[in-house]
Protein backbone atom coordinates (compact mmCIF):
# COMPACT_ATOMS: atom_id res chain seq x y z
CA UNK A 1 0.00 0.00 0.00
CA UNK A 2 2.79 2.40 0.89
CA UNK A 3 4.59 1.48 -2.33
CA UNK A 4 1.50 2.24 -4.42
CA UNK A 5 1.06 5.62 -2.72
CA UNK A 6 4.72 6.47 -3.23
CA UNK A 7 4.58 5.38 -6.85
CA UNK A 8 1.45 7.43 -7.47
CA UNK A 9 3.03 10.50 -5.87
CA UNK A 10 6.16 10.02 -7.97
CA UNK A 11 4.19 9.75 -11.22
CA UNK A 12 2.31 12.94 -10.36
CA UNK A 13 5.56 14.93 -10.55
CA UNK A 14 5.71 16.82 -13.88
CA UNK A 15 7.86 14.99 -16.45
CA UNK A 16 10.84 17.33 -16.72
CA UNK A 17 11.15 17.81 -12.95
CA UNK A 18 10.78 14.06 -12.43
CA UNK A 19 13.41 13.19 -15.04
CA UNK A 20 16.02 15.70 -13.86
CA UNK A 21 15.59 15.05 -10.13
CA UNK A 22 15.70 11.29 -10.69
CA UNK A 23 18.84 11.58 -12.82
CA UNK A 24 20.57 13.63 -10.10
CA UNK A 25 19.65 11.16 -7.34
CA UNK A 26 20.61 8.09 -9.38
CA UNK A 27 23.92 9.60 -10.49
CA UNK A 28 24.89 10.48 -6.94
CA UNK A 29 23.73 7.06 -5.70
CA UNK A 30 25.78 5.32 -8.40
CA UNK A 31 28.91 7.23 -7.42
CA UNK A 32 28.41 6.68 -3.69
CA UNK A 33 27.64 2.97 -4.03
CA UNK A 34 30.50 2.25 -6.40
CA UNK A 35 33.24 4.11 -4.58
CA UNK A 36 34.45 2.40 -1.43
CA UNK A 37 37.35 4.81 -1.32
CA UNK A 38 37.06 8.54 -0.68
CA UNK A 39 37.80 10.72 -3.68
CA UNK A 40 38.80 14.37 -3.48
CA UNK A 41 39.00 16.90 -6.29
CA UNK A 42 41.61 18.92 -4.43
CA UNK A 43 44.45 16.89 -5.92
CA UNK A 44 42.86 16.40 -9.32
CA UNK A 45 44.60 17.56 -12.47
CA UNK A 46 41.63 19.54 -13.84
CA UNK A 47 43.67 20.83 -16.78
CA UNK A 48 43.37 17.42 -18.35
CA UNK A 49 47.12 17.10 -18.92
CA UNK A 50 46.94 13.48 -17.86
CA UNK A 51 44.55 12.86 -20.73
CA UNK A 52 42.27 10.46 -18.90
CA UNK A 53 40.39 12.55 -16.33
CA UNK A 54 41.17 10.18 -13.45
CA UNK A 55 44.19 11.97 -12.04
CA UNK A 56 47.86 11.88 -13.00
CA UNK A 57 49.17 8.62 -14.48
CA UNK A 58 50.18 6.22 -11.74
CA UNK A 59 48.27 8.16 -9.07
CA UNK A 60 46.05 6.40 -6.56
CA UNK A 61 42.94 7.98 -8.14
CA UNK A 62 43.73 6.60 -11.58
CA UNK A 63 44.72 3.19 -10.19
CA UNK A 64 41.57 2.77 -8.07
CA UNK A 65 39.23 3.88 -10.84
CA UNK A 66 40.76 1.43 -13.30
CA UNK A 67 40.60 -1.40 -10.79
CA UNK A 68 36.95 -0.78 -9.93
CA UNK A 69 35.87 0.17 -13.47
CA UNK A 70 32.87 1.91 -11.91
CA UNK A 71 31.56 5.45 -11.83
CA UNK A 72 33.69 8.00 -9.97
CA UNK A 73 33.44 11.81 -9.81
CA UNK A 74 36.53 11.95 -12.03
CA UNK A 75 34.46 10.54 -14.89
CA UNK A 76 31.73 13.15 -14.48
CA UNK A 77 33.30 16.54 -13.79
CA UNK A 78 33.49 19.46 -16.23
CA UNK A 79 36.82 19.60 -18.04
CA UNK A 80 36.94 21.56 -21.34
CA UNK A 81 40.10 19.88 -22.56
CA UNK A 82 38.74 16.38 -22.03
CA UNK A 83 35.46 17.39 -23.67
CA UNK A 84 36.79 19.10 -26.77
CA UNK A 85 40.11 17.30 -27.31
CA UNK A 86 39.27 13.81 -26.10
CA UNK A 87 35.58 13.97 -27.10
CA UNK A 88 34.22 13.01 -23.67
CA UNK A 89 30.96 14.73 -24.54
CA UNK A 90 29.01 13.15 -21.69
CA UNK A 91 30.72 15.53 -19.27
CA UNK A 92 28.58 18.36 -20.67
CA UNK A 93 25.60 16.62 -19.02
CA UNK A 94 27.01 14.65 -16.09
CA UNK A 95 28.55 17.71 -14.42
CA UNK A 96 24.97 18.93 -13.87
CA UNK A 97 23.88 15.64 -12.27
CA UNK A 98 26.37 15.06 -9.45
CA UNK A 99 25.91 17.02 -6.21
CA UNK A 100 28.66 15.52 -4.09
CA UNK A 101 28.53 12.86 -1.38
CA UNK A 102 25.26 12.20 0.40
CA UNK A 103 24.97 14.55 3.35
CA UNK A 104 23.41 17.82 4.42
CA UNK A 105 24.59 19.70 1.33
CA UNK A 106 23.22 17.03 -1.02
CA UNK A 107 19.82 16.86 0.73
CA UNK A 108 19.60 20.65 0.86
CA UNK A 109 20.22 20.90 -2.88
CA UNK A 110 17.80 18.09 -3.75
CA UNK A 111 14.99 19.66 -1.72
CA UNK A 112 15.44 23.02 -3.42
CA UNK A 113 15.88 21.45 -6.86
CA UNK A 114 12.73 19.34 -6.55
CA UNK A 115 10.64 22.09 -4.99
CA UNK A 116 11.41 24.99 -7.32
CA UNK A 117 11.78 22.95 -10.48
CA UNK A 118 8.35 21.46 -9.87
CA UNK A 119 6.76 24.80 -8.95
CA UNK A 120 8.09 26.35 -12.15
CA UNK A 121 6.84 23.49 -14.31
CA UNK A 122 3.42 23.46 -12.64
CA UNK A 123 3.22 27.25 -12.50
CA UNK A 124 4.45 29.63 -15.18
CA UNK A 125 5.42 26.73 -17.48
CA UNK A 126 2.17 24.77 -17.13
CA UNK A 127 1.26 23.41 -20.56
CA UNK A 128 4.58 24.68 -21.95
CA UNK A 129 6.88 21.73 -21.49
CA UNK A 130 8.91 22.59 -24.60
CA UNK A 131 9.57 26.10 -23.28
CA UNK A 132 10.67 24.61 -19.96
CA UNK A 133 13.09 22.22 -21.70
CA UNK A 134 14.40 25.14 -23.75
CA UNK A 135 15.09 27.07 -20.55
CA UNK A 136 17.09 24.06 -19.32
CA UNK A 137 19.11 24.00 -22.55
CA UNK A 138 19.66 27.77 -22.58
CA UNK A 139 20.71 27.87 -18.93
CA UNK A 140 22.97 24.84 -19.33
CA UNK A 141 24.63 26.37 -22.40
CA UNK A 142 25.35 29.67 -20.65
CA UNK A 143 26.72 27.93 -17.56
CA UNK A 144 28.96 25.74 -19.69
CA UNK A 145 30.19 28.84 -21.50
CA UNK A 146 30.91 30.66 -18.23
CA UNK A 147 32.41 27.46 -16.83
CA UNK A 148 35.26 27.85 -19.31
CA UNK A 149 36.44 30.89 -17.36
CA UNK A 150 35.79 29.86 -13.74
CA UNK A 151 37.20 26.96 -11.75
CA UNK A 152 33.98 25.01 -11.29
CA UNK A 153 33.95 21.29 -11.97
CA UNK A 154 30.27 20.62 -11.17
CA UNK A 155 27.50 23.02 -12.18
CA UNK A 156 24.40 21.35 -10.73
CA UNK A 157 24.17 23.64 -7.71
CA UNK A 158 24.45 26.73 -9.90
CA UNK A 159 21.66 25.32 -12.08
CA UNK A 160 19.46 24.93 -9.00
CA UNK A 161 20.09 28.57 -8.06
CA UNK A 162 19.08 29.56 -11.59
CA UNK A 163 15.73 27.78 -11.18
CA UNK A 164 15.22 29.43 -7.78
CA UNK A 165 16.01 32.85 -9.27
CA UNK A 166 13.57 32.53 -12.17
CA UNK A 167 10.80 31.32 -9.86
CA UNK A 168 11.46 34.10 -7.34
CA UNK A 169 11.30 36.83 -9.98
CA UNK A 170 8.04 35.45 -11.37
CA UNK A 171 6.48 35.33 -7.90
CA UNK A 172 7.57 38.67 -6.41
CA UNK A 173 4.78 38.93 -3.83
CA UNK A 174 5.20 35.52 -2.21
CA UNK A 175 6.31 35.76 1.42
CA UNK A 176 9.19 33.44 2.36
CA UNK A 177 10.40 32.12 5.68
CA UNK A 178 13.94 30.78 5.96
CA UNK A 179 14.30 28.24 8.79
CA UNK A 180 11.96 30.37 10.90
CA UNK A 181 14.64 33.05 11.20
CA UNK A 182 14.06 35.40 8.28
CA UNK A 183 10.92 36.68 6.60
CA UNK A 184 11.29 38.26 3.17
CA UNK A 185 9.78 38.55 -0.29
CA UNK A 186 10.54 35.83 -2.85
CA UNK A 187 12.98 37.90 -5.02
CA UNK A 188 15.43 37.97 -2.09
CA UNK A 189 15.58 34.17 -1.82
CA UNK A 190 18.63 33.62 -4.11
CA UNK A 191 20.57 36.24 -2.16
CA UNK A 192 19.58 34.68 1.16
CA UNK A 193 20.84 31.32 -0.12
CA UNK A 194 24.10 32.95 -1.17
CA UNK A 195 24.51 34.42 2.31
CA UNK A 196 23.79 30.99 3.80
CA UNK A 197 26.50 29.47 1.60
CA UNK A 198 28.89 32.14 2.78
CA UNK A 199 28.11 31.33 6.43
CA UNK A 200 28.85 27.65 5.74
CA UNK A 201 32.23 28.59 4.31
CA UNK A 202 31.34 27.67 0.72
CA UNK A 203 32.38 29.61 -2.35
CA UNK A 204 29.73 32.03 -3.56
CA UNK A 205 30.90 31.79 -7.18
CA UNK A 206 28.39 28.98 -7.68
CA UNK A 207 25.53 31.15 -6.38
CA UNK A 208 26.63 34.18 -8.40
CA UNK A 209 26.80 32.08 -11.57
CA UNK A 210 23.28 30.73 -11.01
CA UNK A 211 21.93 34.22 -10.26
CA UNK A 212 23.63 35.69 -13.35
CA UNK A 213 22.30 33.04 -15.73
CA UNK A 214 18.85 33.18 -14.15
CA UNK A 215 18.77 36.97 -14.55
CA UNK A 216 19.83 36.78 -18.20
CA UNK A 217 17.02 34.33 -18.93
CA UNK A 218 14.45 36.35 -16.96
CA UNK A 219 15.45 39.58 -18.69
CA UNK A 220 15.35 38.13 -22.19
CA UNK A 221 12.12 36.21 -21.61
CA UNK A 222 10.05 38.41 -19.29
CA UNK A 223 11.45 41.96 -19.33
CA UNK A 224 12.92 42.91 -22.70
CA UNK A 225 9.98 41.72 -24.89
CA UNK A 226 7.62 43.97 -22.89
CA UNK A 227 9.76 47.09 -23.29
CA UNK A 228 8.97 49.70 -25.98
CA UNK A 229 10.57 48.37 -29.14
CA UNK A 230 11.49 45.13 -27.43
CA UNK A 231 11.42 41.82 -29.24
CA UNK A 232 11.29 38.21 -28.13
CA UNK A 233 14.82 36.89 -28.56
CA UNK A 234 14.35 33.48 -26.96
CA UNK A 235 12.14 31.36 -29.18
CA UNK A 236 11.63 27.69 -28.49
CA UNK A 237 12.63 25.62 -31.55
CA UNK A 238 9.77 23.92 -33.37
CA UNK A 239 11.38 20.52 -32.93
CA UNK A 240 11.10 20.84 -29.14
CA UNK A 241 7.46 21.84 -29.44
CA UNK A 242 6.78 18.85 -31.68
CA UNK A 243 8.41 16.49 -29.18
CA UNK A 244 7.18 17.82 -25.84
CA UNK A 245 3.98 19.79 -26.44
CA UNK A 246 0.65 18.18 -27.23
CA UNK A 247 -0.83 19.56 -30.46
CA UNK A 248 -3.68 22.02 -30.14
CA UNK A 249 -7.09 20.77 -31.14
CA UNK A 250 -8.40 22.11 -34.44
CA UNK A 251 -11.48 24.25 -33.66
CA UNK A 252 -12.93 23.39 -37.10
CA UNK A 253 -12.63 19.64 -36.57
CA UNK A 254 -16.00 17.88 -36.73
CA UNK A 255 -15.73 14.59 -34.82
CA UNK A 256 -17.24 11.41 -36.16
CA UNK A 257 -20.52 10.32 -34.55
CA UNK A 258 -18.81 7.60 -32.53
CA UNK A 259 -16.33 10.14 -31.15
CA UNK A 260 -19.01 12.51 -29.91
CA UNK A 261 -20.17 12.41 -26.29
CA UNK A 262 -22.82 9.71 -26.01
CA UNK A 263 -21.87 8.03 -29.28
CA UNK A 264 -24.50 7.57 -31.96
CA UNK A 265 -27.90 9.20 -31.52
CA UNK A 266 -29.76 5.91 -31.38
CA UNK A 267 -33.52 6.03 -31.66
CA UNK A 268 -33.75 9.45 -33.29
CA UNK A 269 -35.01 8.17 -36.66
CA UNK A 270 -38.40 8.91 -38.08
CA UNK A 271 -41.40 6.99 -36.77
CA UNK A 272 -42.66 4.30 -39.08
CA UNK A 273 -45.83 5.23 -40.81
CA UNK A 274 -45.46 8.84 -39.72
Amino acid sequence: MAYQSLRLEYLQIPPVSRAYTTACVLTTAAVVSSCSASFSLSGLDITGSSGNGFGPPGSSEGLVSKQLELITPFQLYFNPELIFKHFQIWRLITNFLFFGPVGFNFLFNMIFLYRYCRMLEEGSFRGRTADFVFMFLFGGFLMTLFGLFVSLVFLGQAFTIMLVYVWSRRNPYVRMNFFGLLNFQAPFLPWVLMGFSLLLGNSIIVDLLGIAVGHIYFFLEDVFPNQPGGIRILKTPSILKAIFDTPDEDPNYNPLPEERPGGFAWGEGQRLGG
